[in-house]
């Protein structure tokens, strides 16, 4: 126990004599620097309230200090040594009479005292712990603050150090559920073994953990108590090359002057905000160890920065008092400026200070023998202190703390200051905010590597891609797929492309959507100019031969196989030919109903018209045999009623296809990607190959009929042409089947009319042009003359070779 007899703060004369014990850690290296810095807050606010004239007069404030060690063990000897009055300390029994307090600052015991550390939302539990009051603001938006911060580089993969402890748990929980709204991930989680128990972590397997690890930033959070932070002045942390975020609480200000100062460039520290006391920084320039001849720790700090010796038989104050002052160290060794625990320390002994005062009592400490009436009016307690803060002891009025973001610099004169780079406002109502705008126009170490500085398990997806999660990681880890066609992506790491409206499509890179141009099988266009040339022609060469015909209508070549039935074929090809157009130019409603129907009865008619002549042909050769029952049908009714009843049942299936599903006018924007193809539906698909299929059994039929009836003997027999046209147009119809379902768009339409133009041009090369041949460059054949002869030597052939045949 270190009794203020240290200071030499005397007493003059007042009436009473009140203490207040502040517990810290004291005999470590680490607690020379921190200890320090709270027991000069603890001197200066005594100091202040005794010179106060309006506060405590007639009363002169003490103060005890008690080494806790890091130990919690050693804590709790410390506290029973409060309690007892005795080194060797004995639970419920007080041995001192003289120099009791009133008030402990520090740790957490269950006496009337103040903590001054963070704040601890288990000790606002009043029923467990009724006497404890804190002074920290709360930090429950801390995780928000910092995820908040990765979020504004960009870093999204971060390790996670935390002390291993309620406080770390809670602190644990909120990080990562900001984190998941955030879409932040932890590459690791450590916790820190507290107090004496670290001796037995694995310090070296950390390490290794921290250099291996591909995440670029870590987080530490810890309290008090946690000396982890001191083995970063080892040599392996020389090389750590990561941005560290930590809090205060992490005071790496102050370390011995071996330590280089690049190893905390790169950290960012969230400070609580708070005033600066006037007065206190003329207070530290006063401090000198002569001042203070019995504090053996000042001497010990003293001789660790200024050429003073340890050997108290040597230490002069010549030697050590002129020209030094801890204004004259750098910031790594010492800060002048009041920290946020020496803050609340400060502000703690002015709360004590003024519930004393407001106690009307003059019985000297007897009054105060319960502690019950100090609680009475610390409970209630609220002042502003000397820089203008308001400060409360009613827990439930504690603020949320803000806090600055500062970072250690040093500059290259060799000045080291903490910069502050921004800020962070908590609000309870969630809407806290992050402010770095000056952090643009601060130019050093930190700005230079750490703002280009990723921390990504990915990187990140750009406009034309998406994020697809890698199986069994952690969803910052992903692979970048391209967007299918489509659909887009116009910013940064999608999670799901967007498809474009169905009037427009992807560009190439897959970044925005373009207007589909309209297309149709257009007149204008090379493909439907060809096809309507190819269909002109071919009607025009179908007039022609129709006008040959009627010229020589009573040549013997015309008036075989029945005239009327090859009029009737002519035209029903003439129309064929023309029914094609219907499907080249801007689909409408129309021409849509017209294009189906009219092909399929032209076509009917056309197949029909050729089997009726394979079936005259038949008939007519059996006619000529004795006694023949085919007679009968030779002439026009046989052919006129199997055309007319063909195309009558053609014509009722379309007709049942128009009444219960009609083609419709379509817009096809699927089959290519840059157009919308306008083009008639089928619409029922059924009643399309009902059509179709009809044809063909009747093209089959023809085709049946008329190669039976190849080898007749006829001057100018049909049935051969006939067989070799029907082949041509079941080839044709038989490919089109699979080229139209294997097509898409305005191609669908091209092959169709290509198969219609095909498949008639057949028929009519093959049917008529050896006609024509005939008529017009071998007329001498086109005689009765000829066909006599050809006659005569047929017969008179075929009664050789069938001698018995009557």
């Amino acid at each position: 126990m270190i009794n203020n007899c240290f200071f030499k703060m005397k007493c003059l004369s007042f009436l009473l004599r009140k203490k207040v014990t502040l517990l810290v850690p004291l005999r470590d290296n680490h607690s020379i620097f921190y200890g320090r810095k709270s027991i000069l807050a603890l001197v200066f606010a005594v100091k202040e309230i005794n010179k106060d004239p309006n506060l405590l007069p007639n009363t002169t404030l003490g103060f005890n200090i008690i080494d806790t060690h890091i130990s919690d063990v050693r804590t709790l000897e410390s506290s029973l040594m409060l309690l007892s009055g005795q080194r060797l300390a004995v639970p419920n029994y007080q041995c001192e009479k003289q120099g009791k307090s009133l008030a402990v600052i520090g740790l957490c015991f269950f006496l009337v005292q103040i903590t001054c550390g963070p704040f601890d939302p288990i000790l606002s539990d009043k029923v467990h712990f009724p006497s404890v009051y804190q002074l920290a603001p709360k930090d429950s938006k801390l995780a928000l603050g910092m995820v908040q911060l990765l979020v504004h580089f960009n870093w999204t993969w971060v390790g996670l150090l935390i002390t291993d402890n309620a406080r770390g748990e809670t602190f644990l929980w909120d990080n990562r559920e900001e984190m998941a709204r955030k879409g932040v991930c932890l590459t690791f989680m450590l916790k820190i073994p507290p107090n004496e128990n670290y001796s037995l972590f694995p310090h070296s397997e950390v390490m290794g953990i921290l250099h291996a690890t591909s995440a670029n930033v870590i987080i530490f959070y810890g309290s008090d108590n946690v000396v982890f932070d001191w083995e970063f002045e080892k040599e392996d942390y020389l090389s750590y090359n990561k941005v560290c975020i930590t809090t205060s609480q992490w005071d790496f200000s102050m370390r011995p002057n071996t330590l280089l100062v690049e190893s905390f460039s790169k950290s960012l520290i969230f400070s609580s905000q708070r005033k600066e006391i006037p007065t206190f920084i003329p207070f530290m320039r006063a401090i000198k160890p002569a001042k203070y001849p019995e504090d053996i720790f000042l001497k010990t700090f003293w001789s660790l920065f200024f050429p003073c010796p340890l050997n108290e038989k040597q230490w002069k104050e010549e030697d050590c008092s002129i020209n030094t002052s801890l204004e004259m160290l750098p910031l790594r060794n010492f800060d002048m400026s009041m920290s946020s625990r020496s803050y609340n320390i400060y502000n703690a002994v002015y709360a004590v200070a003024w519930a004393l005062q407001q106690i009307d009592c003059k019985e000297n400490y007897e009054c105060l023998k319960s502690d019950n009436k100090l609680h009475s009016f610390l409970r209630n307690m609220q002042f502003n202190n000397n820089a203008g803060d308001q400060v409360s002891m009613d827990q439930k009025r504690i603020p949320m703390a803000n806090y600055d973001i500062i970072n250690f610099v040093n500059f290259h004169n060799g000045t080291e200051v903490l910069v502050k780079m921004g800020e962070f406002k908590s609000h309870p109502s969630g809407n806290s905010s992050l402010l770095l705008s000056r952090i643009v126009k601060l130019v050093y170490n930190f700005t230079n590597s750490t703002l280009t500085l990723h921390s990504v398990c990915s990187e990140s997806c750009g406009p034309g891609y998406r994020k697809s999660p890698c199986e069994g990681q952690a969803i910052c880890c992903f692979d970048c797929i391209p967007c299918p066609v489509g659909e887009i992506s116009n910013q940064t790491d999608m999670d799901q492309c967007i498809k474009c409206p169905e009037d427009e499509y992807s560009n190439k890179e897959r970044t925005r959507c373009l207007h589909k141009m309209v297309k149709f099988l257009a007149y204008e266009e090379p493909l439907g100019m060809t096809l309507t040339y190819t269909a002109l022609t071919f009607f025009l060469l179908t007039v022609m031969i129709t006008g040959v015909f009627v010229k020589h209508q009573d040549t013997p070549i015309v008036k075989a196989n029945n005239r009327t039935l090859s009029f009737l074929l002519l035209l029903s090809l003439s129309q064929c030919f023309l029914s094609s157009l219907l499907f080249i130019g801007k689909p409408t409603s129309t021409t849509c109903l017209l294009q189906q129907t009219i092909f399929g009865i032209t076509f009917t008619m056309a197949i029909s018209s050729i089997l009726a002549k394979t079936i005259t042909v038949v008939l007519a050769f059996k006619a000529t045999r004795p006694g023949s029952r085919s007679r009968k049908w030779v002439g026009s009714r046989a052919p006129i009623s199997i055309i007319l009843n063909c195309c009558l049942i053609q014509v009722i299936l379309c007709g049942i296809w128009l009444l219960v599903s009609p083609p419709f006018p379509d817009a096809d924007s699927h089959s290519e990607p840059e157009h919308i193809i306008l083009k008639c539906n089928e619409g029922s698909l059924i009643a399309f190959y009902f059509v179709l299929g009809y044809m063909g059994l009747l093209a089959l039929g023809s085709f049946t009929v008329a190669f039976l009836a190849r080898n007749l003997p006829d001057t100018f027999d049909e049935a051969k042409f006939i067989t070799f046209s029907m082949l041509v147009f079941c080839s044709v119809w038989v490919s089109f089947l699979p080229t139209y379902q294997s097509t898409k768009g305005k191609i669908m339409v091209a092959v169709e009319v290509f198969s219609i133009l095909s498949s008639s041009a057949g028929l009519l090369s093959c049917i008529f042009i050896p006609k024509c041949y005939v008529i017009l460059l071998r007329p001498q054949w086109n005689t009765q003359e000829w066909v006599n002869h050809k006659s005569y030597a047929r017969g008179k052939h075929h009664s050789k070779a069938f001698p018995h045949a009557s």
